[in-house]
C-alpha cells in the first residue's frame, strides 16, 4: 500500500469531517489518473525508478497540500511539479557519480505493459537516448522530454520551465541537435532483438571473428556493475578489443545462467538468472554498421524493475 493510500485509509477512520476524507478521496483519484504520466516524466529526467518514485511522492504531498479548487488543469500543475522536482535534484550535489564504481546507465525498466511508459510517444526511453541525454542541461533535458515525448505545445513548455516559448523551442532544437546521432541509432525491434541473439550466440561461444563481424568498428562495452564481482570497470572501445574482452569470459560468465527476454525502455533486452536472480540485463544499441553498444546492466540495485513492471 502507497503512502497515499494510507493517508486516505486513516481519514476514512478516524476524520470526524468526512468532507474533508471525500476531498482527500476525489485529490487521489485525480492523482491516479495521471500517475503514469508522471512517473514517465521524472523517470526520463532523472533515469532512476528509485528517483522518480520519490518525485511522485513528492508530488502527491504537495498535491494534498494545495488548495485544488483554484487548479484548473491538474495535469498541468502536476507536471509543473514534477518536472520542477526534477530539476532540482539533477542540479544537486547528491545527482553527482563520482562515488559511483566503474560506468553508470540508467536503471533499466520493463515497458511491455505500456511501451510508451505514460508518454504520448515512447520517445526518451531507449539507452542510446537516454545517454546522451545525460550530456544535456537539466532544462533542455526537460523542454526535450515535455516536447517529443509528451507532445507539450511551447508556450506550456514554457510556463513548466519558466521561460519563453521562445526560449523553449530554442532548448529543445540544441537538443535535438545533441540527440541526433542516438535518435538515428534507433531500429525494428525485431531487428534489434536478432542483432542481440547474435551477440548472445557469439559471445557463449568466445568467437573472437563472430563478435568481430557483429561490431561497427568504434563499438563500445559499458558495464554498470558499481563494484560487484565480474563487473568491467572501465569501457572497453574497439571492434578487436571488445571482441576479445567479451571472448575472455565466455567460459565461466555463462555458466549456469538462465537466458530470457523481456523489453525494456522500449527495446528487447535479455536476462541472465541464477538460482532465481537476475544477475545482468544486457541490451545492444544498433547501427547501420553493426552493433555500436553494449550495455550490461549488473548493479543489483538496479535490477528489481527489470523483469516487473514499476508502479
Amino acid at each position: 500500500m502507497g503512502a497515499e493510500e494510507t493517508n486516505v485509509h486513516e481519514c476514512t477512520k478516524t476524520d470526524e469531517h468526512f468532507g474533508v476524507c471525500t476531498e482527500l478521496e476525489d485529490a487521489l483519484k485525480t492523482f491516479d489518473a495521471h500517475r503514469r504520466r508522471l512517473f514517465g516524466i521524472a523517470y526520463r529526467m532523472l533515469s532512476t525508478v528509485t528517483d522518480a518514485e520519490d518525485v511522485v511522492q513528492e508530488a502527491w504531498i504537495r498535491w494534498q497540500n494545495t488548495d485544488r479548487t483554484k487548479v484548473q488543469e491538474p495535469i498541468a500543475f502536476l507536471t509543473t511539479i514534477v518536472t520542477r522536482l526534477s530539476i532540482n535534484i539533477l542540479q544537486s550535489p547528491r545527482v553527482r557519480r563520482e562515488t559511483y564504481i566503474g560506468p553508470w546507465l540508467p536503471e533499466p525498466v520493463n515497458t511491455e505493459d505500456d511501451p510508451a511508459l505514460g508518454a504520448e510517444r515512447a520517445e526518451a526511453l531507449q539507452y542510446a537516448i537516454l545517454l546522451t541525454l545525460e550530456k544535456l542541461t537539466p532544462t533542455e533535458r526537460a523542454a526535450y522530454i515535455l516536447r517529443e515525448a509528451f507532445d507539450y505545445p511551447y508556450p506550456r513548455i514554457a510556463d513548466v520551465i519558466s521561460s519563453s516559448p521562445a526560449s523553449a523551442r530554442q532548448l529543445v532544437s540544441r537538443a535535438r541537435a545533441h540527440l541526433s546521432s542516438a535518435r538515428n541509432s534507433t531500429v525494428d525491434p525485431g531487428a534489434q532483438r536478432r542483432l542481440l541473439e547474435a551477440f548472445l550466440t557469439a559471445a557463449q561461444k568466445g568467437d573472437v571473428r563472430e563478435l568481430e563481424s557483429l561490431f561497427a568498428a568504434d563499438v563500445v562495452s559499458y558495464t554498470d556493475g558499481n563494484g560487484v564481482r565480474q563487473a568491467a570497470r572501465i569501457p572497453v572501445i574497439g571492434r578487436r578489443r571488445v571482441a576479445k574482452f567479451v571472448s575472455a569470459f565466455a567460459h565461466h560468465f555463462w555458466t549456469n545462467k538462465t537466458i530470457d527476454w523481456v523489453e525494456v525502455n522500449g527495446q528487447p533486452a535479455a536476462t541472465l538468472t541464477q538460482d532465481g536472480q537476475v544477475t545482468t540485463v544486457v541490451t545492444v544499441t544498433p547501427s547501420s554498421d553493426g552493433i555500436l553498444q553494449i550495455l550490461w546492466v549488473m548493479s543489483p540495485q538496479k535490477l528489481r524493475h527489470a523483469t516487473a513492471v514499476s508502479a
